[in-house]
């Protein structure tokens, strides 16, 4: 069994043959790629990358959302021998630009065009040299590239990817992982979950986050699971292909199945094929796990519910079994997966996770690594947790401000950051909010030395941040509460002010 990404793409060709990997079904057009056929695809594709002098080690950043090409390009990354960063599909031109100079990435990969954006020219005047901008499409055209094997002395315990996460201090920080971990993680994952050959994965997860990349992609090398990547999540359109393409695996954040249970034309439509599903990155209600069990026309009728916890710094940490009850699904994320240990400190009651897929460390920040993992090798989540006595964890606040919208992860000091450079913002504090759709959203409370709107603090907020990092909610106040010491009392803010 291969333990590099090259190695693993190698097998699955070989395994699974012309059985598909990937599907898009779109209304009126279909693309299909067998599994030999991605091997050739993503084996011309690092010829491509070589030919533009990606080498042995080199970042190559990829921007975009969720599609055939997206896995190709990524793939072909490893296969160059490369190291993969991944960005959010939402951020806007600065930020990737951020990422970019940060990672000395020899090259960018671009979806030009995507929700009817100029890609390329945002980056270009966010100061990217235009010379490593490469897009997608041009990427993926037909080209006379002779191909190439991969680098064979490529090893399990090279980086494999860089995936970028924030912290309070709103400084984002670039969580590198080996190959071995992220196979082996992908793995545990789809041996708990059952994810089998006759599958058919829809992945509303998006690739740039690791739960789409490694939980999604790499979970279908290993299983030769056929995955339908999902550009944006439109509920009909998640629907239709559950109805029509029989989909049998759907992981996704809380608010995908509220939606889907919610949704007006639900009733018409026939999801009886779904029979796996994965959630978490919220706190997700009894009620609702009931539902995703239940029937139709009450519920989604979905045989495997289960609940998990991770993060960037470990992808997967805990993950419920498939006969644990409702209220356990709902009320904890399960249990340590095999590899991974927990436990929660004495004092503060924070948890630590220890293990195989515990990061290598922050890109280029030892102060940081070292802070976060500890001499004996305990990462410090940041949460607050509870073990029982069968082993399974339950997350009961934050030391952080983090919050989780639409099943992303907010950091208020990021957001805070941004806004602070408005004219006219004197103080800012941003709190995460319960929102019944979306988990929780922001709100921002400014104090301002001049005359400032809400409507303009969020159009300020817009122009530097990905939409899911504005503020919903923009409160005009005379003063934050602070302690003596200074800080920001955020716990008055949450409880209203």
């Amino acid at each position: 069994m291969s333990d590099t990404i090259p190695g693993v793409l190698r097998a699955a060709a070989e395994r699974f043959g012309d059985h598909p990997a990937y599907v898009e079904a779109g209304e009126g057009q279909r693309r299909t790629v067998s599994y030999a056929e991605l091997l050739r695809l993503v084996q011309r594709t690092s010829a491509e990358y070589a030919e533009a002098g990606v080498g042995r080690g080199d970042r190559v950043v990829l921007w975009g959302p969720n599609s055939i090409d997206w896995a190709v390009a990524a793939l072909a990354v490893s296969y160059a021998g490369a190291v993969l960063v991944p960005v959010n599909s939402r951020y806007v031109g600065a930020e990737v630009a951020d990422v970019v100079e940060r990672t000395n990435a020899a090259m960018v990969v671009v979806h030009d065009g995507f929700l009817d954006r100029e890609q390329v020219r945002e980056l270009e005047e966010a100061g990217v040299e235009p010379r490593i901008i490469t897009p997608l499409a041009k990427l993926m055209a037909p080209a006379g590239s002779a191909e190439r094997t991969g680098h064979e002395d490529l090893g399990p315990d090279d980086v494999a990817d860089i995936l970028f996460t924030s912290g309070t201090t709103g400084r984002s920080k670039g969580a590198m992982s080996a190959h071995r971990q992220t196979i082996g993680v992908a793995r545990a994952w789809a041996e708990l979950g059952g994810v089998r050959q006759d599958d058919r994965y829809l992945v509303v997860n998006p690739f740039f986050h690791s739960f789409g990349y490694k939980i999604g992609i790499v979970v279908g090398l290993l299983t030769g699971a056929t995955l339908y990547p999902l550009a944006t999540f439109d509920l009909e359109e998640t629907m239709r292909l559950i109805e029509t393409e029989q989909i049998t695996v759907l992981p996704g954040a809380p608010t995908i199945y509220q939606s889907l249970l919610a949704a007006p034309g639900r009733a018409e439509r026939d999801l009886s094929s779904l029979r796996l599903a994965v959630t978490g990155a919220a706190v997700v209600p009894v009620v609702l796990i009931e539902r995703m069990r239940a029937p139709a026309p009450q519920g989604l009728g979905i045989d495997q519910v289960v609940t998990a916890f991770g993060m960037t710094e470990a992808v997967v940490v805990t993950m419920c079994r498939p006969d644990d009850s409702a209220e356990t699904v709902a009320t904890t994320c399960g249990r340590a997966i095999p590899g991974m240990e927990i436990r929660t400190d004495d004092e503060s009651g924070e948890l630590l996770v220890r293990g195989d897929y515990v990061m290598l460390g922050y890109l280029d920040d030892p102060a940081a690594t070292a802070e976060a993992i500890d001499a004996d090798g305990w990462l410090h989540t940041g949460d607050i947790g509870v073990i029982d006595e069968h082993g399974n964890l339950s997350i009961t606040d934050r030391l952080k401000d983090m919050y989780i919208s639409g099943g992303f992860n907010v950091y208020p000091a990021e957001v805070e950051q941004a806004l602070a450079r408005m004219a006219g913002v004197a103080d800012v504090a941003v709190v995460g909010v319960p929102d019944e759709r979306m988990g929780e959203v922001g709100k921002a409370y400014i104090v301002v030395s001049a005359e400032v709107t809400a409507d303009e603090v969020i159009a300020f907020a817009r122009e530097r941040l990905a939409n899911f990092k504005v503020p919903r909610y923009v409160e005009i106040t005379d003063a934050l509460p602070r302690n003596l010491s200074g800080k920001v009392l955020k716990t008055e803010l949450r409880n209203g002010g």
